[in-house]
């Protein structure tokens, strides 16, 4: 994902499990294969090592793989990273209404707070019913709630 801060592009590279939840997100100035290694080592210290990760057609991501001995589990394909692009909507409602950014730093910074709140409150409304939303949200801003009292 492209984001620019103080007018510059900078890359926001983001890890998002089978249900959705961002795992990881780093913010960097170059989109390259050392990048990609860092990033793809980083997360996979982190959480383990996947079945399959699916990627977009970027090329250092199957450099990184190939390096790690991963590049079998690499799929690719046309629909297949949908949930990592529709998790950007949120951020980039959000990133509007901040009025972008001004340095890396505080980008970072962000991406990554968003990310766990927005973790934390997401219900998936439309596959429970309305009762187990309400309550599933209430448990979340009751132990939010919890967390920021401390």
């Amino acid at each position: 994902m492209f984001v620019k801060a103080n007018g510059k592009r900078h890359y926001l590279w983001r890890a998002v499990d089978h249900e959705g939840e961002v795992l990881e997100v780093v913010v960097t100035k170059r989109r390259n294969k050392q990048v990609a290694l860092k990033f793809l080592k980083k997360l996979m210290k982190r959480h383990g090592t996947a079945d399959e990760l699916v990627t977009d057609r970027f090329a250092s991501y199957r450099a990184a793989l190939r390096e790690l001995g991963a590049k079998e589990k690499q799929k690719t394909g046309r629909w297949l990273n949908n949930r990592v692009e529709n998790s950007h909507l949120p951020f980039r409602r959000r990133e509007r209404a901040m009025q972008r950014f001004r340095r890396m730093r505080s980008l970072q910074k962000f991406a990554a707070v968003h990310s766990s709140v927005y973790n934390h409150f997401n219900q998936e409304q439309s596959l429970t019913s309305r009762g187990t939303f309400k309550l599933t949200r209430a448990v979340a801003l009751a132990e939010w709630r919890e967390l920021g009292a401390i």
